[in-house]
């Protein structure tokens, strides 16, 4: 049988084939799903889509009227996939649970580093030979305040790191991570870890729930002075609100690797063309922010971990098995 794998970028392509290699052929297209190319997936019965995947309804409806019967995700992440649609559609959708918490704890650091430290400023002086310090006075972690929105296993491997700074732990999620609480995490509302935190770093789902947990009202409790950090959904993040709050000269600095409107523009060139998206513009335009394109992920351990994930979830369809990465069993 052969695969077609949707959105595969030029690393990812020899690991996909590599793990695919004896068990079925696979075609990687670097182009992403959506309703434009989905028509491409006609005749494949199973396809492998990446996170920025347009899987709504009308894209599943293309893909199941083509042939498709299984969807495998490569991320954990499924905010993208309409799962009534898929179920009514008996379409199996599987994505990959777990993988490298490091990857994306450590690049969350880095961000927060990066902006603390100012090291974009630092290393574009230094190209052009400018050797001055003004502007660059950061300050140290250790003996301030980390606040953790989420202490799920990303969660977790981020309060590790902030413990080994030396810093004060503060966290919400509804429920408490005994690894966290061992290393002397406090479990506070969130109203408060705003409040305290000189340091706020998202690792939360996104769901109806979370979305636009660091809203007009959240930013506005932080500390002026305070850093945030959105390594997980972009949705996480009112970006309007945010460009107001930055606008009046708050915060010491922002690290995104996630953007809410960032399906069409992220892992793709849009270097020759512009943007469309004026609140990104501005975005990236303030001395202290730092935006990334998603990743925080992207690290050979973490991507080969998500491939032999999705080869289990591809094998499991065709055996018929279930696994805990199975989002809608097909019917």
């Amino acid at each position: 049988m052969e695969i077609l794998a949707f959105g595969v970028q030029s690393d990812e392509k020899p690991l996909i084939e590599k793990a695919f290699a004896g068990l079925h052929e696979v075609r990687c297209l670097d182009v992403f799903l959506n309703r434009d190319t989905a028509p491409i997936a006609a005749g494949y019965e199973t396809i492998s889509t990446s996170v920025n995947a347009d899987l709504s309804a009308p894209v599943l409806r293309t893909l199941a009227a083509g042939g498709t019967q299984m969807i495998a995700q490569r991320s954990t992440g499924f905010n993208n996939i309409d799962l009534d649609v898929a179920e009514r559609l008996s379409l199996r959708v599987a994505r990959v649970s777990s993988y490298s918490p490091h990857s994306v704890a450590e690049f969350a650091w880095t961000l927060a580093m990066a902006v603390n430290r100012r090291v974009i400023r630092a290393a574009s002086r230094t190209r052009d030979f400018d050797f001055r310090l003004d502007g660059l006075l950061g300050r140290d972690m250790h003996g301030r305040t980390v606040g953790v929105l989420g202490t799920g296993k990303i969660g977790e491997a981020f309060t590790r790191i902030a413990h080994g700074y030396g810093m004060r732990l503060l966290g919400w999620d509804v429920a408490r991570n005994p690894a966290c609480v061992e290393l002397g995490m406090e479990y506070v509302e969130k109203e408060r870890l705003f409040a305290e935190a000189d340091l706020v770093s998202l690792h939360v789902p996104l769901l109806p729930a979370t979305r636009h947990v660091i809203d007009e009202a959240a930013l506005q409790a932080m500390k002026d002075d305070a850093i945030l950090v959105n390594t997980s959904r972009g949705g996480l993040v009112d970006t309007t609100a945010l460009v107001a709050e930055l606008r009046a000269g708050r915060f010491l600095g922002v690290g995104l690797d996630v953007y809410e409107a960032e399906a069409g523009l992220f892992f793709l060139d849009k270097s020759l063309e512009g943007i469309d998206d004026d609140t990104l513009a501005r975005l990236v335009t303030f001395p202290n922010v730092v935006v990334t394109s998603h990743q925080a992920y992207y690290t050979e351990d973490a991507v080969g971990q998500i491939i032999d994930a999705t080869v289990a979830n591809v094998v499991d369809h065709l055996a018929r098995r279930h696994s805990e990465n199975v989002l809608v069993p097909r019917a």
